[in-house]
């Protein structure tokens, strides 16, 4: 039977929902079809009602005793004036302790920075609070210019809207690309999208530009099998090749060929986890036209064999 993980998701007054029901939608059920591998639940340090930001309450039943169940505790944001607690501290310090991971969505930075989580490490943090936390925890390096950072025990996410990204990041870290992909695909989700990316990224000034580069991601993605170039993907948006990787590249912060082959080594990873197809053959899916291809860009990403990696999953 499978061993569920337990996410925690710790509320503070006057809580926004947006990181709540997100997290809720990548930890919570997703039918028959895809098995449950996390639990989800919600804290308070003093359980009851809690008010939100939409001018609603919701109940929360937990208190702080759950922290000493949860695999990982989500801080999905924290009031900057409101000082932690010696209790709600020492509790999160304990479950860290023993090993409880922890994710910090925008404002919810101020928890971890605050007990010394994040001293002389790299935090992801928003652009309008990243002066504020480096004149308050002088020891913490904010960056403003990526949407995740991920240090393994501490995860700090930029912006609410990068909740699904981070919380993706952490399913792949514990079960494979596979469900991340798959959950993903059932969200509607955007492709993956690394931590290193940018929150904000300026958008072009002249030229043509589309509303959105979704349908063409969405194009690429069940495309990957063939031998696509940045002309294709130029002619498929109606711009010209330069016009397409300026405008690709300041909207998702990365440039059309790297995203490409991110996107065939994501789907590499996946079937080599799900199937026993051979190196070759998932090669030629995912468009890499070769088992040797495939070897020395797998290597290159991920520093291991395709052979390493599916062993390490089966």
């Amino acid at each position: 039977m499978l061993m569920k993980r337990r996410v925690v998701a710790l509320l503070s007054p006057l809580q926004e929902l947006y990181p709540v029901t997100s997290a809720s939608a990548v930890f919570g059920y997703h039918g028959p079809d895809i098995p449950e591998h996390y639990d989800f639940t919600l804290c308070a340090e003093r359980p009851g009602p809690i008010r939100t930001t939409m001018g609603v309450d919701i109940i929360v039943e937990r208190g702080l005793e759950a922290l000493a169940e949860a695999d990982t505790l989500l801080i999905a944001g924290w009031c900057s004036t409101v000082e932690v607690s010696s209790d709600l501290g020492a509790a999160i310090l304990a479950a860290h302790a023993r090993g409880m991971r922890i994710m910090a969505i925008c404002s919810g930075i101020y928890i971890p920075a605050s007990l010394g989580l994040l001293d002389g490490r790299a935090a992801a943090t928003h652009w309008e609070q990243a002066a504020e936390i480096a004149a308050r925890f002088p020891r913490v390096r904010p960056d403003a210019s990526v949407l995740y950072v991920d240090h393994g025990d501490v995860a700090t996410a930029g912006a609410t809207a990068t909740t699904i990204d981070l919380c993706l990041n952490q399913v792949r870290r514990e079960y494979g690309a596979a469900l991340a992909m798959r959950i993903g695909r059932q969200l509607s989700a955007a492709p993956h999208r690394e931590g290193c990316q940018r929150q904000y990224p300026e958008l072009p000034t002249t030229g043509p530009v589309p509303d959105s580069l979704a349908p063409l991601l969405d194009w690429i993605t069940a495309n990957l099998d063939r031998p696509l170039t940045i002309e294709d993907m130029a002619a498929r948006s109606g711009l010209s090749c330069r016009t397409f990787s300026r405008h690709f590249t300041s909207q998702l912060g990365i440039s059309p060929g790297r995203w490409l082959l991110d996107r065939r080594i994501a789907g590499a990873r996946a079937l080599l986890e799900e199937t026993d197809l051979s190196v070759e053959t998932i090669a030629q899916r995912v468009g890499l036209s070769s088992a040797v291809n495939l070897r020395r860009r797998f290597h290159n990403a991920l520093n291991t064999t395709p052979a390493a990696y599916r062993r390490s999953f089966r």
